[in-house]
């Protein structure tokens, strides 16, 4: 995809907002942005997160991989909550709630990362903190070389239970959404979580496997989803 088709996605989306649809699918989002509060800035911020794509394939440390999952995943969870609704009986602040869905968002992406690792490197492509690599003995040559290795395990145990750490993150504001809107950020949030569990099954090789989440384990996580959302008490 070139600059070119970026910057006039980024004039469509401006002209969206402004009430002036270029063809049906951009009508379909006016008509969503008339309905509920919808912010610009996430929708930019995704355009940005693509035009990052283009020019970057190494991250020097977690800090520049954490703005590319907020660019590309954050800013699906931040767009979510306003269509998605907040229980009008919630506690907690709006603010915290979309933290929340940012955390989600941030979450994902991670996982995403994990279970792409070995794609990603044939496309010469590494979402991975370099510095935190280092600190393994690891480097882009122990990936491209897609040997698991000991310290391979180790990296990938710490990258594991970050991406865990903003699914816990996001558990108290997915419980704040509207009833309508709670199961499948639910379903989502635990699914998610069972792909980094298939990584750990696999002992770790994400480089020639890739992990995924059966078609029977998925309806069964449904259930537990449905009960984690409803269970909580806003």
């Amino acid at each position: 995809m070139s600059s070119s088709v970026l910057d006039r996605w980024e004039e469509r989306l401006q002209d969206i907002f402004d009430g002036c649809p270029y063809d049906m699918l951009d009508a379909a989002l006016a008509d969503t942005i008339f309905k509920f509060p919808l912010d610009i800035k996430p929708f930019r911020d995704m355009i940005e997160g693509m035009r990052m794509d283009m020019r970057k394939s190494r991250y020097k440390n977690f800090q520049e991989l954490y703005m590319y999952c907020y660019y590309v995943a954050g800013t699906v969870g931040l767009m979510s909550v306003p269509v998605m609704g907040i229980a009008p009986e919630s506690m907690l602040s709006s603010w915290n709630i979309y933290n929340a869905a940012l955390y989600l968002g941030i979450g994902n992406q991670l996982t995403n990362i994990l279970r792409d690792v070995g794609e990603d490197a044939m496309r010469g492509r590494v979402y991975l903190p370099q510095d935190e690599l280092a600190q393994f003995g690891l480097c882009d040559k122990n990936v491209f070389s897609r040997k698991v290795t000991e310290g391979w395990r180790e990296f990938m145990k710490q990258q594991i239970t970050r991406a865990r750490f903003y699914f816990n993150m996001a558990e108290e504001g997915a419980s704040q959404l509207d009833k309508a809107s709670r199961w499948p950020v639910w379903s989502s949030l635990i699914l998610y979580r069972k792909i980094l569990d298939a990584i750990e099954e696999n002992d770790y090789d994400n480089l020639t496997r890739r992990a995924y989440v059966g078609r029977a384990k998925k309806l069964l996580t449904l259930p537990l989803a449905y009960s984690r959302a409803f269970a909580a008490h806003v």
